[in-house]
């Protein structure tokens, strides 16, 4: 049984995935957390496929779930959430712009927090990009006032069980901690290395980044209102 797994979203990533192969691989020598590779293919319309069974068929803790035609990164973490069965699930991208061995930064503190994120610390990243995720960022913290500063670092590790109870829609990856905040979960913020893109290319422009985060927002604020959160006392 794993206590970890990671889930690896894929969009059109072949370029990349030889060395998220090679990088998770000496990750899970390391790792403070016995561990699983879930990669889950969003619909890729390059080589993705092909190259995600190979891996898989090499790896024994490695496993994949493809969907039938694409359906945005926040429905591929969904849908590693709901197939996990380990106590803890985490994401990273697979352009790897973060470190795989920084998730033991992050499980250190799994214990004591609901979700812990990282936060790219000196981002690579272009200048129009970074400034994009900041008023993002900025926008989304005043409507949530989740105290995050970068929710959109594809770096997280969450307890399993806050994780299947996250109502996905569109857009809601951005909003993670503030998800695990309406179910009086704990979050923490970690700093984590950042690296440029190697391979491939970024799945997100300028409407991604901003204008559509806005709209997200309103979209969060009504789900809050509605939000139904519960525990069980017992059971017969």
């Amino acid at each position: 049984m794993y206590e970890f797994t990671i889930i690896v979203p894929v969009y059109n990533e072949e370029e990349n995935l030889e060395r998220v192969e090679k990088e998770l691989l000496a990750y899970i020598k390391i790792a403070t957390k016995t561990t699983s590779i879930l990669f889950v293919n969003d619909g890729s319309k390059d080589n993705s496929q092909k190259l995600i069974e190979e891996i898989c068929d090499k790896n024994e803790a490695f496993h994949f779930i493809a969907f039938k035609e694409n359906r945005g990164l926040s429905a591929a973490i969904k849908a590693g959430f709901d197939a996990v069965e380990s106590p803890l699930v985490g994401y990273i991208d697979s352009d790897l712009q973060t470190a795989p061995e920084d998730f033991n930064l992050l499980l250190e503190h799994s214990a004591a927090y609901d979700l812990v994120t990282g936060v790219r610390a000196d981002r690579k990243d272009k200048f129009v990009k970074n400034m994009s995720s900041k008023i993002a960022n900025g926008i989304r913290r005043a409507f949530t006032n989740d105290g995050m500063d970068d929710t959109g670092c594809p770096l997280k590790v969450i307890k399993t069980e806050y994780a299947k109870r996250i109502p996905m829609f569109k857009g809601l990856h951005r909003f993670l901690p503030a998800m695990i905040l309406l179910q009086n979960g704990t979050v923490l913020q970690v700093p984590v290395k950042h690296f440029p893109r190697m391979a491939g290319t970024a799945k997100f422009g300028l409407w991604n980044r901003l204008l559509g985060p806005l709209m997200d927002c309103f979209a969060y604020l009504w789900m809050k209102k509605k939000y139904i959160n519960y525990e069980i006392k017992s059971k017969g």
